[in-house]
Protein backbone atom coordinates (compact mmCIF):
# COMPACT_ATOMS: atom_id res chain seq x y z
CA UNK A 1 0.00 0.00 0.00
CA UNK A 2 2.68 2.18 0.50
CA UNK A 3 3.32 2.84 -3.34
CA UNK A 4 -0.44 4.19 -3.54
CA UNK A 5 0.26 7.90 -2.25
CA UNK A 6 -1.11 11.37 -3.36
CA UNK A 7 -4.57 11.79 -5.14
CA UNK A 8 -4.85 7.68 -5.55
CA UNK A 9 -4.41 6.79 -1.64
CA UNK A 10 -7.26 9.08 -1.06
CA UNK A 11 -9.73 6.06 -2.16
CA UNK A 12 -9.09 4.78 1.02
CA UNK A 13 -11.05 7.52 2.59
CA UNK A 14 -14.14 6.84 1.10
CA UNK A 15 -13.68 3.02 1.78
CA UNK A 16 -13.10 3.58 5.59
CA UNK A 17 -15.82 5.80 5.51
CA UNK A 18 -18.14 3.13 4.23
CA UNK A 19 -17.14 0.82 6.73
CA UNK A 20 -18.02 3.26 9.17
CA UNK A 21 -21.30 4.43 8.09
CA UNK A 22 -22.19 0.15 7.84
CA UNK A 23 -21.53 -0.51 11.29
CA UNK A 24 -22.84 2.55 12.82
CA UNK A 25 -25.67 3.82 10.57
CA UNK A 26 -26.49 0.45 8.54
CA UNK A 27 -30.51 1.84 7.84
CA UNK A 28 -29.35 4.90 6.26
CA UNK A 29 -26.01 3.11 4.05
CA UNK A 30 -25.00 -0.83 3.97
CA UNK A 31 -21.95 -1.80 2.12
CA UNK A 32 -21.54 -5.62 2.66
CA UNK A 33 -18.53 -5.43 0.01
CA UNK A 34 -16.37 -2.61 1.70
CA UNK A 35 -16.97 -4.68 4.94
CA UNK A 36 -15.45 -7.75 3.65
CA UNK A 37 -12.18 -5.61 2.39
CA UNK A 38 -11.20 -4.07 5.93
CA UNK A 39 -9.16 -7.34 6.39
CA UNK A 40 -7.62 -7.11 3.32
CA UNK A 41 -6.15 -4.13 3.65
CA UNK A 42 -2.84 -3.16 6.17
CA UNK A 43 -3.84 -3.41 9.52
CA UNK A 44 -3.84 0.13 11.12
CA UNK A 45 -4.92 1.88 8.10
CA UNK A 46 -8.31 2.50 8.50
CA UNK A 47 -7.73 3.18 12.31
CA UNK A 48 -5.59 5.80 11.51
CA UNK A 49 -8.23 7.69 9.35
CA UNK A 50 -10.88 7.17 11.72
CA UNK A 51 -8.94 8.16 14.32
CA UNK A 52 -8.33 11.81 12.33
CA UNK A 53 -11.87 12.01 11.21
CA UNK A 54 -15.50 12.99 12.76
CA UNK A 55 -18.44 11.39 12.63
CA UNK A 56 -19.26 14.24 10.17
CA UNK A 57 -16.50 14.13 7.94
CA UNK A 58 -17.11 10.17 7.59
CA UNK A 59 -21.06 10.76 7.29
CA UNK A 60 -19.71 13.25 4.34
CA UNK A 61 -18.13 10.85 2.25
CA UNK A 62 -20.63 8.77 2.71
CA UNK A 63 -23.85 10.63 1.78
CA UNK A 64 -22.10 11.07 -1.66
CA UNK A 65 -22.22 7.58 -2.63
CA UNK A 66 -25.58 7.29 -0.75
CA UNK A 67 -26.74 10.44 -3.44
CA UNK A 68 -25.04 8.66 -6.33
CA UNK A 69 -26.78 5.27 -5.97
CA UNK A 70 -30.40 6.92 -5.82
CA UNK A 71 -29.00 9.22 -9.20
CA UNK A 72 -27.74 5.64 -11.10
CA UNK A 73 -31.26 3.91 -10.19
CA UNK A 74 -33.44 6.69 -11.44
CA UNK A 75 -31.03 7.14 -14.53
CA UNK A 76 -31.53 3.21 -14.96
CA UNK A 77 -35.15 3.40 -14.51
CA UNK A 78 -35.51 5.44 -17.24
CA UNK A 79 -32.73 4.17 -19.68
CA UNK A 80 -32.24 0.08 -19.37
CA UNK A 81 -29.98 -0.27 -22.36
CA UNK A 82 -27.25 2.05 -21.04
CA UNK A 83 -23.95 2.75 -19.57
CA UNK A 84 -22.92 3.02 -15.85
CA UNK A 85 -19.15 4.96 -16.54
CA UNK A 86 -17.25 5.34 -13.36
CA UNK A 87 -14.48 7.48 -13.89
CA UNK A 88 -11.77 7.34 -10.78
CA UNK A 89 -13.49 4.37 -10.15
CA UNK A 90 -10.66 3.54 -6.95
CA UNK A 91 -12.30 0.73 -4.85
CA UNK A 92 -15.97 1.78 -5.40
CA UNK A 93 -18.37 -0.70 -4.98
CA UNK A 94 -21.49 0.69 -6.21
CA UNK A 95 -22.16 -2.83 -8.69
CA UNK A 96 -22.02 -4.79 -5.92
CA UNK A 97 -24.91 -2.27 -3.65
CA UNK A 98 -27.36 -1.94 -6.85
CA UNK A 99 -26.94 -6.23 -7.85
CA UNK A 100 -30.36 -4.68 -9.32
CA UNK A 101 -28.62 -2.44 -12.06
CA UNK A 102 -28.06 -5.01 -15.23
CA UNK A 103 -26.22 -2.58 -17.33
CA UNK A 104 -22.53 -2.88 -17.58
CA UNK A 105 -20.70 -0.73 -15.07
CA UNK A 106 -17.07 0.26 -16.53
CA UNK A 107 -14.74 0.99 -13.77
CA UNK A 108 -11.76 3.44 -14.88
CA UNK A 109 -8.57 4.10 -12.96
CA UNK A 110 -5.19 4.53 -13.61
CA UNK A 111 -3.28 1.02 -13.51
CA UNK A 112 -1.80 0.87 -10.43
CA UNK A 113 -5.56 1.59 -8.83
CA UNK A 114 -7.12 -1.29 -11.50
CA UNK A 115 -4.25 -3.58 -10.06
CA UNK A 116 -4.98 -3.15 -6.63
CA UNK A 117 -8.77 -3.63 -7.38
CA UNK A 118 -7.87 -7.24 -9.04
CA UNK A 119 -6.31 -8.26 -5.80
CA UNK A 120 -8.81 -7.56 -3.07
CA UNK A 121 -12.33 -7.30 -5.43
CA UNK A 122 -13.68 -9.65 -7.22
CA UNK A 123 -15.52 -8.49 -10.75
CA UNK A 124 -19.04 -8.69 -11.14
CA UNK A 125 -20.29 -10.45 -14.39
CA UNK A 126 -21.49 -6.74 -15.62
CA UNK A 127 -18.17 -4.84 -14.44
CA UNK A 128 -15.70 -3.80 -16.56
CA UNK A 129 -12.43 -2.63 -15.57
CA UNK A 130 -10.27 -0.56 -17.81
CA UNK A 131 -6.91 0.94 -16.66
CA UNK A 132 -6.37 4.69 -18.19
CA UNK A 133 -6.15 8.18 -17.06
CA UNK A 134 -9.35 8.84 -17.34
CA UNK A 135 -8.39 12.32 -18.79
CA UNK A 136 -6.92 10.45 -21.86
CA UNK A 137 -9.99 9.51 -23.32
CA UNK A 138 -9.09 6.38 -25.26
CA UNK A 139 -11.36 4.32 -22.86
CA UNK A 140 -13.96 5.68 -24.76
CA UNK A 141 -12.75 2.93 -27.52
CA UNK A 142 -14.25 0.23 -25.52
CA UNK A 143 -17.35 1.65 -25.06
CA UNK A 144 -20.86 2.13 -27.09
CA UNK A 145 -21.38 5.71 -26.69
CA UNK A 146 -24.30 6.00 -28.90
CA UNK A 147 -26.69 4.55 -26.12
CA UNK A 148 -27.28 6.58 -22.71
CA UNK A 149 -24.63 6.77 -20.71
CA UNK A 150 -24.17 8.16 -17.36
CA UNK A 151 -20.57 9.12 -16.16
CA UNK A 152 -20.04 9.68 -12.44
CA UNK A 153 -16.77 11.27 -11.48
CA UNK A 154 -16.77 10.98 -7.45
CA UNK A 155 -14.07 12.71 -5.83
CA UNK A 156 -12.01 13.53 -8.64
CA UNK A 157 -12.16 16.95 -10.14
CA UNK A 158 -11.44 18.42 -6.96
CA UNK A 159 -7.50 17.43 -7.08
CA UNK A 160 -7.51 19.33 -10.91
CA UNK A 161 -7.69 23.11 -11.77
CA UNK A 162 -10.85 24.06 -13.64
CA UNK A 163 -9.86 24.78 -16.85
CA UNK A 164 -8.70 20.74 -16.87
CA UNK A 165 -12.12 20.02 -16.07
CA UNK A 166 -14.02 22.26 -18.38
CA UNK A 167 -11.57 20.70 -20.91
CA UNK A 168 -12.59 17.15 -19.71
CA UNK A 169 -16.32 18.19 -20.21
CA UNK A 170 -15.77 19.53 -23.43
CA UNK A 171 -14.33 16.75 -24.33
CA UNK A 172 -16.71 13.83 -23.42
CA UNK A 173 -19.38 16.22 -24.58
CA UNK A 174 -18.39 15.17 -27.65
CA UNK A 175 -17.95 11.59 -27.36
CA UNK A 176 -21.35 10.87 -25.79
CA UNK A 177 -23.91 12.31 -27.44
CA UNK A 178 -26.59 10.76 -25.05
CA UNK A 179 -24.64 11.16 -22.05
CA UNK A 180 -25.17 12.64 -18.63
CA UNK A 181 -22.57 13.40 -15.63
CA UNK A 182 -23.09 13.38 -12.25
CA UNK A 183 -20.49 14.60 -10.04
CA UNK A 184 -19.51 16.04 -6.61
CA UNK A 185 -18.47 19.73 -5.55
CA UNK A 186 -17.36 22.01 -2.90
CA UNK A 187 -18.00 25.63 -2.63
CA UNK A 188 -14.47 27.93 -2.07
CA UNK A 189 -15.23 27.55 1.53
CA UNK A 190 -15.35 24.16 1.69
CA UNK A 191 -12.54 23.18 -1.12
CA UNK A 192 -10.22 25.09 2.16
CA UNK A 193 -12.10 22.74 4.36
CA UNK A 194 -11.34 19.21 2.62
CA UNK A 195 -8.29 20.00 1.99
CA UNK A 196 -7.48 20.63 5.75
CA UNK A 197 -9.05 17.31 6.47
CA UNK A 198 -7.69 14.89 3.78
CA UNK A 199 -4.32 16.57 5.23
CA UNK A 200 -4.96 15.33 8.55
CA UNK A 201 -5.68 11.95 7.74
CA UNK A 202 -1.69 12.02 6.83
CA UNK A 203 -1.90 12.50 3.22
CA UNK A 204 -0.06 15.97 2.28
CA UNK A 205 0.75 14.99 -1.21
CA UNK A 206 -3.08 15.65 -2.64
CA UNK A 207 -3.62 19.74 -2.97
CA UNK A 208 -7.75 20.20 -3.70
CA UNK A 209 -8.18 23.26 -6.30
CA UNK A 210 -11.46 22.53 -8.17
CA UNK A 211 -15.00 24.08 -6.84
CA UNK A 212 -18.26 25.45 -7.52
CA UNK A 213 -19.81 28.56 -6.19
CA UNK A 214 -22.93 28.38 -8.52
CA UNK A 215 -23.96 25.17 -10.28
CA UNK A 216 -25.82 27.04 -12.87
CA UNK A 217 -23.41 29.15 -13.91
CA UNK A 218 -21.10 26.44 -13.60
CA UNK A 219 -23.61 24.51 -16.32
CA UNK A 220 -23.62 27.98 -18.51
CA UNK A 221 -20.31 27.94 -18.95
CA UNK A 222 -19.78 24.39 -20.20
CA UNK A 223 -22.69 24.94 -22.29
CA UNK A 224 -24.56 22.12 -21.01
CA UNK A 225 -28.20 22.00 -19.26
CA UNK A 226 -28.24 21.64 -15.54
CA UNK A 227 -30.13 18.82 -14.52
CA UNK A 228 -30.31 19.01 -11.38
CA UNK A 229 -28.11 20.54 -8.30
CA UNK A 230 -28.36 18.64 -4.87
CA UNK A 231 -27.75 19.06 -1.63
CA UNK A 232 -25.78 15.85 0.20
CA UNK A 233 -27.52 15.63 3.67
CA UNK A 234 -31.25 16.27 2.85
CA UNK A 235 -31.96 12.41 3.30
CA UNK A 236 -29.43 11.55 6.30
CA UNK A 237 -30.75 14.43 8.23
CA UNK A 238 -34.39 13.09 8.24
CA UNK A 239 -33.16 9.37 8.40
CA UNK A 240 -30.76 9.67 11.27
CA UNK A 241 -32.19 12.40 13.16
CA UNK A 242 -31.06 12.39 16.64
CA UNK A 243 -28.52 10.06 16.25
CA UNK A 244 -26.47 12.09 15.29
CA UNK A 245 -24.13 14.16 17.12
CA UNK A 246 -25.13 17.70 17.71
CA UNK A 247 -21.86 18.81 15.76
CA UNK A 248 -22.77 16.84 12.66
CA UNK A 249 -26.30 18.23 12.61
CA UNK A 250 -25.02 21.73 12.90
CA UNK A 251 -22.42 21.22 10.03
CA UNK A 252 -24.84 19.21 7.85
CA UNK A 253 -27.64 21.59 7.97
CA UNK A 254 -24.64 24.77 7.23
CA UNK A 255 -23.31 23.08 4.51
CA UNK A 256 -27.02 22.02 3.03
CA UNK A 257 -28.06 25.93 3.38
CA UNK A 258 -24.72 27.20 2.24
CA UNK A 259 -24.47 25.27 -0.37
CA UNK A 260 -20.63 23.75 0.64
CA UNK A 261 -21.21 20.52 -0.55
CA UNK A 262 -23.30 19.68 -3.46
CA UNK A 263 -23.88 17.00 -6.47
CA UNK A 264 -24.34 18.77 -9.74
CA UNK A 265 -25.98 16.48 -12.68
CA UNK A 266 -25.38 17.80 -16.16
CA UNK A 267 -26.65 16.66 -19.31
CA UNK A 268 -23.88 16.73 -22.02
CA UNK A 269 -25.95 17.42 -25.13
Amino acid sequence: MNEFNGVADTMLIPMAARIYASKHFPEYFYDETALSLESKIPAGTFERIWKSSSQYTMLASVARYYNFDEMIKNFYAKHEKCNIINLGAGLETAAFRLPEIKAPFYEIDLPEVIALRKNILNTRENEMLIDADIFKLEWTDGIDTSIPSLLIVSGVFQYFREEKVLAFLSAIKERFPKGEVIFDATNAIGIKYANKYVQKTGNTSAQMYFYVDDGSAFAQKCGMELIEQRSFYTTARKMLKRKLKLYTRIAMKVCDDGGRTIILHLKLN
